[in-house]
């Protein structure tokens, strides 16, 4: 595999995550040519229309072919599709990798398509995104500052890591490896499990009669906690599927704190109460503190 200036990129799924790359490289005056594929024409449209990308394409092989490296910025349900419509077209000179929030499926996914090329695949996870979602939420400094996790395994291309990590490198992120499992197991609780809560809540109060007198009466607490809540669903719906086992665990630890939680009310254990809550603060604040938030 050959080691070169990117000079073309191709982006399946040009939305939050895929548009932000695009721009990201566009202001740090980047000179590669941004090919974007996608399932709706007016998304991809919208794209070209914002300046966003280069190229919109429905034609896998020509989109792709002299391309430095793809991008599977789409839905990780998507993923499979994607690399199968790949594969018959991939040069051995091409680098794919993913922005999934999920690793392990990914990688299987990946080393089951591409079969002996394999080690041209890259898993990423860009530790970065919004509430809204699609093209038109894009921003240039989406990834700035913000970590990107990349999870080759022991038949990755060295090469191929490196041109990646040029990749969000250029975007203004910072760079870390580690095993899919690793990965897998940290998102589920600090970010998967935190979604479900919120959509859980949301869907729960949305559900009751009084509904419209609660969300009337709602105010910052209510929003802070389910602002990911307004997430996009089919995105979320993936990720949990994905990362199903790590999740039920998680959510078994959360429903035994849940328990715990009960019985200190139910027995009106003030002193057990405000330990439990002593801790959870001084957790939140020092985490706080350490991101400057």
């Amino acid at each position: 595999m050959k080691n070169s200036v990117l000079k073309k990129l191709v982006i399946f799924g040009v939305g939050l995550i895929g548009g932000s790359v695009a721009l990201a490289l566009k202001q740090a005056a980047s000179t590669v040519q941004i090919v974007g594929i996608g399932r709706s024409s007016k998304s991809l449209q919208t794209a070209l229309d914002l300046g966003i990308i280069d190229i919109a394409s429905s034609h896998v092989a020509d989109a792709i072919k002299d391309a430095d490296i793809i991008l599977i910025a789409a839905p990780v349900a998507q993923t499979t599709a994607i690399l199968t419509s790949i594969k018959p077209h991939l040069s051995l000179n091409t680098v794919i990798t993913d922005a999934g929030s999920t690793k392990s499926d990914v990688l299987i996914a990946a080393k089951k398509i591409l079969g002996t090329q394999f080690n041209q695949f890259v898993g990423g996870h860009p530790i970065a995104g919004a509430e809204k979602s699609g093209v038109t939420a894009a921003t240039a400094d989406l990834y700035r500052n913000k970590n990107v996790v990349l999870t080759p395994t022991t038949e990755t291309n060295r090469n191929a890591v490196h041109r990646v990590h040029e990749l969000w490198q250029t975007c203004s992120a910072n760079v870390s490896e580690m095993p899919a499992e690793t990965h897998d197991g940290i998102f589920a609780a600090v970010s998967h499990l935190p979604h479900l809560l919120a959509f859980a809540l949301v869907d729960e109060v949305a559900s009751r009669p009084n509904a419209e007198q609660l969300f009337g009466f709602a105010a910052s607490g209510f929003r802070d906690f389910t602002r990911i809540a307004g997430s996009h669903p089919e995105m979320w719906r993936d990720i949990s599927l994905a990362n199903k086992t790590a999740l039920l665990s998680e959510l078994s630890a959360y429903q035994t704190e849940l328990a715990q939680l009960k019985q200190l009310l139910e027995n009106e254990d003030s002193a057990g109460l405000q330990a439990l809550f002593e801790r959870a603060s001084v957790a939140r604040n020092n985490w706080a503190a350490t991101k400057k938030l």
